[in-house]
C-alpha cells in the first residue's frame, strides 16, 4: 500500500522541538485540521513557528506564513493584559469603582462595582435584558450604554458566571474611558507595536486578504438530541442549561442576535475585545513569552504585575457555563486535568480550538490557532501539540541542568 502524502507545512522548529512538528503534521494529515498554526516560545526565544493547510476552502488559499486568524476568546487574555499594563503604570486602579472612569456605570445599583471584577467575571452582566444587533455591537456605544444601564443578574461579588460576550465591552469601554483610546488602538501602540506583532482588535482593512475562513463543523452542537436522563451528573445539570432558551447559559451567548459571524469584514474590521482578536500563532506565542519575561529587550508586564493578575480570585462552579473553573484577573487558571495544567500556568482558550498560554514555572509560551471550529467532541488537537512542547522544554532544562553540573565539575 503507497504511503498517504504528508502535508506540506511551512516554518522550522529547534532542535529538540521535531516532536511538535511531527504532531502538527498528524492533525493535518488525519484531517482533524484544515488549517492552522503553532508556535512556541521558550524562555523568551521562539523555538517552533510552523503552518500548513487550506486557509480558505472556497478558493483553495493556501495557509501562508502571514495567515491570519480569528481566536475567539483567546482574544480575553489579550484585552486583559491592555488593562494590567494601564495598571502597572498607575492610570488606572483595579479595586476601584468602575464608576470612577465610567459615571454612567453606576445605574441599577453597580456604584460599588471594582474594576477587577468585570475581569473576574463576577460583575453580574454577561446578559442585557435587550439583546442587540449586529450592527449596534460594531457600532459600540449601543452596547455599552445598554451594559451601563443593566441591572446585574446577580449581586456582584457573590457569583461569578461567564462574561462570554459582554466582557470586551466592558473591558474594553474602561481602557477607553481612562485613555482616551479604543482598547484595539491601545493593544495597537502599547503592546503589539513594540513587540512587532501581527495581532489585533479591530483589523486594518488593509490586512483583511490574509484572514483565514473559519469552518464550522456540520451540524455543531445538537443539545436536543442528548438524553438528559442517561447523563450523570453534574453533566445532566449542564446540558439541561443549554438546552432551556431561558438559562442564563444560553441567554449569555445571545446577547448579540443574530448571531454574530466573524468570518464577515466588518466584524473583523470592529473592535469585540471578548471574541474578536485576530493573529498568526507566531505572535500570539510571542505576546505570552513577554508577559512573563523579555522577549528582545522587551517585556510587557513586570514580575509584581504579571504575579497579581495570574493570582486565583475566582474558583468553583461558573453560573453561565455550569463547570468548575479557576479565574485570575482576566485570565483563566486551568484545573488539575486541563492538558495545559501546571500550578503556574495561565492563558485563555477560545471557541472550537484556539488558545494561547505561558508557564513561567518552565519558560514556556504557547498558541494554537485553526480554522476548524470543533464543539461537542473529543478535541486532542492543541493538547497533542502542547504536549509534544511541553516534553521538549522538559528535556532542554534537563540538558541544561547536566551541562551546568558538567561544568561545575
Amino acid at each position: 500500500m503507497p504511503k498517504s502524502r504528508m502535508p506540506e507545512i511551512g516554518g522550522e522548529t529547534a532542535p529538540g522541538f521535531e516532536a511538535v512538528r511531527e504532531a502538527f503534521a498528524a492533525n493535518l494529515a488525519g484531517g482533524q485540521d484544515v488549517g492552522a498554526a503553532v508556535g512556541v516560545y521558550l524562555h523568551g526565544r521562539k523555538v517552533v513557528d510552523l503552518w500548513g493547510g487550506i486557509a480558505d476552502p472556497e478558493t483553495g488559499r493556501q495557509w501562508e506564513r502571514d495567515t491570519l486568524q480569528v481566536v475567539y476568546s483567546t482574544t480575553k487574555g489579550v484585552t486583559a493584559a491592555c488593562a494590567h499594563l494601564l495598571a502597572q503604570r498607575g492610570e488606572l486602579d483595579l479595586d476601584a469603582p468602575v464608576a470612577r472612569y465610567w459615571p454612567e456605570f453606576a445605574a441599577n445599583g453597580k456604584e460599588r462595582v471594582p474594576v477587577r471584577w468585570l475581569l473576574t467575571h463576577q460583575a453580574g452582566l454577561p446578559v442585557i435584558d435587550h439583546p442587540v444587533t449586529p450592527a449596534e455591537a460594531i457600532a459600540w456605544k449601543p452596547m455599552v450604554d445598554a451594559l451601563a444601564a443593566q441591572r446585574p443578574a446577580w449581586e456582584p461579588g457573590t457569583e461569578h458566571g461567564y462574561h462570554g460576550l459582554t466582557y470586551g465591552w466592558l473591558v474594553g469601554e474602561v481602557v477607553r474611558r481612562v485613555t482616551g483610546r479604543s482598547l484595539g488602538t491601545y493593544l495597537a501602540e502599547e503592546i503589539a507595536g513594540p513587540l512587532g506583532l501581527d495581532l489585533w482588535i479591530g483589523l486594518p482593512t488593509s490586512e483583511h486578504h490574509r484572514v483565514s475562513r473559519i469552518l464550522t463543523d456540520p451540524g455543531g452542537f445538537d443539545v436536543s438530541a442528548i438524553d438528559l436522563d442517561a447523563l450523570p451528573e453534574p453533566a445532566r445539570e449542564v446540558m439541561a442549561a443549554w438546552a432551556d432558551p431561558s438559562s442564563l447559559t444560553v441567554r449569555t451567548m445571545r446577547v448579540v442576535t443574530p448571531p454574530l459571524d466573524h468570518n464577515d469584514p466588518a466584524e473583523q474590521a470592529a473592535e469585540m475585545p471578548a471574541t474578536n482578536g485576530i493573529c498568526t500563532a507566531r505572535s500570539l506565542a510571542r505576546f505570552y513569552a513577554a508577559l512573563i519575561g523579555e522577549v528582545d529587550g522587551h517585556r510587557v508586564l513586570t514580575s509584581e504585575t504579571l504575579a497579581d493578575a495570574v493570582e486565583e480570585r475566582v474558583s468553583g462552579v461558573d453560573r453561565v457555563l455550569r463547570v468548575p473553573v479557576r479565574i485570575g484577573t482576566g485570565f483563566g487558571l486551568p484545573s488539575p486535568e486541563a492538558y495545559w495544567y501546571s500550578p503556574t500556568a495561565f492563558g485563555f482558550p477560545g471557541l472550537g480550538g484556539s488558545i494561547g498560554m505561558a508557564d513561567p514555572g518552565s519558560g514556556l509560551a504557547f498558541a494554537y490557532v485553526m480554522n476548524r471550529l470543533r464543539e461537542g467532541a473529543p478535541d486532542d488537537r492543541a493538547a497533542s501539540l502542547f504536549r509534544a512542547a511541553q516534553s521538549a522544554a522538559r528535556s532542554a532544562a534537563q540538558s541544561a541542568a547536566q551541562s551546568a553540573v558538567r561544568d561545575i565539575g
